[in-house]
């Protein structure tokens, strides 16, 4: 069994910071991409940021520039720098994982249970 354990959110203003983690736990064999996704009120889940296993990067256009994701394979963990904070950047942010289980060949993707961010004065 694979668990993702997020922490992090909260509250901020605007032009504040946050960092968000999340750790993958359980019979994990590998791991493959990592990234955040988020869910405003009202609106889809979008991508935020990615990271693959060779450490390739990918950032959605409203946070190039002011978010980044990186990841630390010792700890199956990927974290979200988040700077410059804008009220548009409210919403659940959610972690993402695909990874390769013990005791089989196939990947799955597995997704956190959500962490709020919100931003206001």
């Amino acid at each position: 069994q694979v668990q993702l354990v997020e922490s992090g959110g909260g509250l901020v203003q605007p032009g504040g910071s946050l960092r968000l983690s999340c750790v993958a736990s359980g019979r994990i064999f590998s791991i493959n991409a990592m990234g955040w996704y988020r869910q405003a009120p009202g609106k889809q889940r979008e991508l935020v940021a990615t990271i693959t296993s060779g450490d390739r990067l990918n950032y959605a256009d409203s946070v190039k520039g002011r978010f980044t994701i990186s990841r630390d394979n010792t700890k199956n963990m990927v974290s979200l720098q988040m700077n410059s904070l804008k009220p548009e950047d409210t919403a659940v942010y959610y972690c993402n994982v695909n990874l390769r289980p013990r005791g089989g060949p196939v990947s799955y993707t597995y997704w956190g249970q959500g962490t709020q961010v919100t931003v206001s004065s």
